[in-house]
């Protein structure tokens, strides 16, 4: 069994291939720090090829999901201290580029990793929380869920992925505008309402339940349909309806050679759970 050890994360694999992931600083309500999203983006990427995940479940502890940006952090680290008070704003805004772009890399990891990501959001999710659920597959929130895109609020906008995935999770741009600008609390009635969850629990004991259940019913499924159902949904949301069609076919040209499919349609005939290897 795969072995995971981080320091802002708590990982562990189940033998039926559910990784749980929780964000573990609660001490500064998970804000995210460096260390954290770096963390992440190394988490995620190892799932992607490591044939023990099947699916995931993503958490975090305490009493709140995050709190966002880890703003002391910031104010000393890449976004609040410039390389050297001496160079041009030129260079400064190459390095800083880049910084944006490996923050980036590090949450798209979650969107990237074709294991599917069911996260449960308890509390406050502000900022930087909302850039990750919108990476993730599924939402899943608790009664006291509340969610802010924060970013105007420090003045700035949100860069590591907000803007562009959550217009096309809940697909309507008023709203979706509405939130981004002025920063409102939106509760969880409201996010099912619009789509942001599929689902709102009283505690997160039963939120957890919840994704558990569902994680564990895509593990007991042929890894190589899931991941190409992951795969392919994301390809087609960002692409037209012909374009999605025909990079599907050449997808499945090589993704129908799995043995997978001959044993789905003899332990269906057979009507016994079907059992397939890892991927």
């Amino acid at each position: 069994m795969s072995s995971y050890k981080f320091e802002c994360l708590n990982v562990d694999i189940s033998p039926e291939g559910v990784a749980r992931v929780e964000i573990n600083r609660p001490q500064a309500l998970n804000a995210f720090n460096t260390q954290t999203w770096t963390e992440i983006g190394q988490c995620f990427t190892r799932f992607k090829t490591d044939g023990d995940v099947r699916s995931v479940v993503l958490s975090a502890s305490g009493r709140m999901f995050t709190a966002g940006l880890d703003l002391k952090e910031a104010m000393t680290g890449p976004l609040g201290k410039p390389r050297d008070p001496d160079t041009d704003a030129a260079r400064k805004g190459y390095y800083h580029r880049l910084f944006i772009l490996d923050f980036q890399e590090a949450i798209s990891a979650v969107e990237l990793c074709d294991k599917p990501v069911v996260v449960v959001v308890q509390g406050g999710c502000l900022g930087i929380g909302i850039d990750l659920i919108s990476a993730c597959d599924m939402r899943i929130a608790t009664d006291d869920a509340y969610f802010i895109v924060k970013e105007v609020d420090i003045g700035m906008a949100a860069d590591i992925g907000t803007l562009q995935r959550l217009p096309k999770i809940v697909g309507n741009d008023s709203w979706v505008r509405e939130v981004c600008y002025t920063a409102r609390r939106v509760s969880p009635k409201e996010a099912l309402a619009v789509g942001l969850v599929s689902s709102v629990h009283a505690t997160t004991a039963e939120a957890m339940r919840a994704a558990s259940d569902i994680a564990k019913a895509i593990a007991a499924k042929s890894p190589v349909a899931i991941v190409s159902t992951k795969h392919l949904l994301n390809y087609s949301r960002d692409h037209s309806v012909r374009e999605g069609l025909e990079y599907t076919a050449l997808w499945n040209t090589f993704a129908h050679n799995s043995h997978d499919m001959a044993t789905a349609i003899v332990s269906s005939l057979k009507r016994q759970p079907a059992l397939y290897p890892k991927l």
